[in-house]
């Protein structure tokens, strides 16, 4: 970008710069500029060039043998669309750093995921009964929107990112979806022994298109236009058809704020300082980066953080409890284990419990990649000295992990997370850069983790299986969320109903920050479908812009 281009965009004042590109910023985003606001998206990863880090994982793109992504530079990884920097986990003693498998870019973690977009269910957003823990006590646990409020958009978003599945027979309010393609044969006989055990098997959501070709491109960048992620759905739209403009490469420093009011935005893109301005500030970049900007913005004013006069930014930190299970397929012929095809939803409650769903994962990562994590593991906790056993076994184990990502059906159980104040998101260091993970499941967590495997382990009795207990592996932070909670009381909340601050006048969060509880199931489609909520009140609210003000496109090449 020339200078010229830079002078541009800090002169301008914009209606609305949206922090972070995930699906909860893209499709807010999206909305507004189709509205005929001024909208600036400001994402701190790189945007996407055709050809560049794509149809495989960046660790085997940048090396002829696959790497622990530990000895990856951040450049590297964020070429691929992902988080480049490790973060600190506290659980254990003195700290552990690792890199989380999550997105960091244009299109944010959509550009990874496997695109399952599920609804959550009526009871999710009234979930008091079923939290046995989570917040202090006399603190609402539900949400302050119910599944009423969101259903209309809820069909938008399914709409909007081209959802295709069929109907879950244990629920109501299956919405009419896009035909999904036929089932593989191995996922057609696995869902057969399902239903011999009484389970209630249906394909699972997707935001896939299934063009010809298609490797569903779980975990990297998807070379074929076929993934729904935000990028193909809300950003690229929103710059060619409303206006919109995207900066790339540009890190949000921290907030400025005056009184009740976010004054601008200071930021560093390609290690020089940029000012912007704009008259509605939204924060969408994620569970993690989210709070820590806040926390970051601390001033005179706000000593303890922007938007934290409830002392909750980084509190109540969820995470998806995920375990997997490996079952060898029977079908042979047209066999394909790429896709995420099936779900069955029986245990998501099971009597007084919450539990969640279970779904296809799709593809294994390849063998090397597993030996690796292994080693990644390891070395970061207390068996350290297995590593030379793992190096001598390791060719062998290669061969044996191969034939099991080649001839096995994935699936994934996912137990939902409860909000706990002590499990949070904090900063450290000298300069607030260090991002600091405190998590730790409870009791309850524990035992509801314990009864969805005995539930698993039943219903795949007549199969042959291994489990992959990997959901007490805070390494794995999955669909994280919550850390900067909604909710009507500014006490024990940081945003209102609507996703506005409660502190101030026009700063807004719509990525999974704002969810006040994890839920069973994949929270994108939530995401979406409160961010096109929020779009629908801001558009209310916010007047048109003066015709002429701003170019349709800067030229960011």
């Amino acid at each position: 970008m020339a200078e010229t281009d830079i002078d541009a965009l800090a002169r301008q004042e914009w209606d609305v710069v949206v922090v972070g590109t995930g699906i909860g910023g893209a499709t807010i985003g999206h909305g507004l500029a189709r509205k005929g606001r001024k909208v600036l998206f400001c994402e701190r990863g790189f945007a996407r060039q055709a050809g560049l880090a794509e149809g495989d994982y960046a660790e085997r793109l940048c090396s002829p043998i696959t790497r622990p992504t530990s000895t990856m530079d951040a450049k590297t990884l964020h070429r691929a669309g992902r988080w480049p920097t490790p973060v600190v986990d506290m659980t254990g003693k003195g700290g552990r750093n690792y890199i989380p498998f999550m997105g960091s870019g244009v299109g944010g973690s959509s550009a990874l995921y496997g695109m399952v977009m599920e609804r959550f269910t009526e009871r999710d957003f009234q979930p008091d009964r079923e939290m046995a823990s989570g917040l202090d006590i006399g603190e609402s646990k539900a949400w302050p929107i119910s599944m009423a409020e969101l259903q209309p958009y809820y069909r938008q978003a399914e709409a909007l990112y081209r959802v295709r599945g069929s109907a879950d027979p244990l629920r109501r309010d299956w919405p009419d979806l896009l035909a999904p393609p036929p089932l593989s044969a191995a996922a057609a006989a696995l869902s057969q022994r399902l239903a011999k055990h009484a389970m209630h098997p249906y394909q699972l959501p997707s935001a896939c298109e299934y063009v010809p070709g298609c490797m569903t491109c779980q975990g990297y960048l998807c070379p074929r236009q076929c993934k729904n992620d935000a990028w193909q759905v809300a950003i690229q739209p929103a710059i060619t058809q409303y206006g919109a403009v995207l900066i790339d490469e540009c890190e949000v420093i921290r907030l400025q704020s005056s009184g009740r009011v976010v004054t601008s935005l200071e930021c560093v893109r390609q290690g020089k300082p940029l000012l912007l301005r704009a008259g509605m500030v939204i924060l969408a970049a994620g569970a993690l980066a989210t709070p820590a900007l806040l926390l970051r913005s601390a001033s005179a004013d706000c000593s303890n953080g922007l938007a934290n006069r409830s002392g909750r930014v980084g509190r109540n930190l969820m995470r998806h409890l995920i375990d997997m299970y490996i079952v060898k397929a029977e079908a042979r012929e047209g066999y394909d284990n790429r896709r995420k095809e099936i779900a069955f939803n029986d245990f998501y409650h099971h009597g007084p419990d919450k539990l969640g769903t279970v779904q296809s994962f799709g593809r294994l990562p390849p063998a090397e990649m597993i030996v690796n994590s292994i080693g990644d593991d390891i070395a970061g906790g207390d068996l350290r000295w297995a590593l030379p056993l793992l190096k001598l076994v390791s060719p062998v184990l290669r061969l044996f992990l191969r034939r099991m990502v080649d001839e096995s059906i994935s699936l994934a159980s996912i137990v939902e997370d409860y909000p706990r104040p002590d499990n949070r998101v904090e900063l450290s260091g000298g300069d607030r850069q260090t991002l600091v993970v405190h998590y730790r499941n409870d009791d309850d967590a524990l035992r509801r983790i314990a009864l969805m495997r005995r539930l698993m382990k039943e219903c795949l009795r007549s199969s042959s299986y291994r489990m992959i207990a990997d959901a007490t592996n805070n390494q794995r932070l999955a669909h994280v969320c919550g850390t900067c909670r909604m909710g009507d009381d500014s006490r024990s909340s940081v945003v209102d109903k609507n996703c506005r601050a409660h502190d101030l006048e026009n700063l807004y969060v719509v990525d999974s920050s704002c969810f006040v509880s994890s839920g069973g199931t994949n929270p994108s489609l939530t995401i979406a479908a409160n961010a096109l909520r929020v779009a629908a009140h801001l558009a209310g609210e916010m007047a048109l812009p003066t015709a002429g003000v701003l170019p349709a496109r800067v030229n960011l090449s």
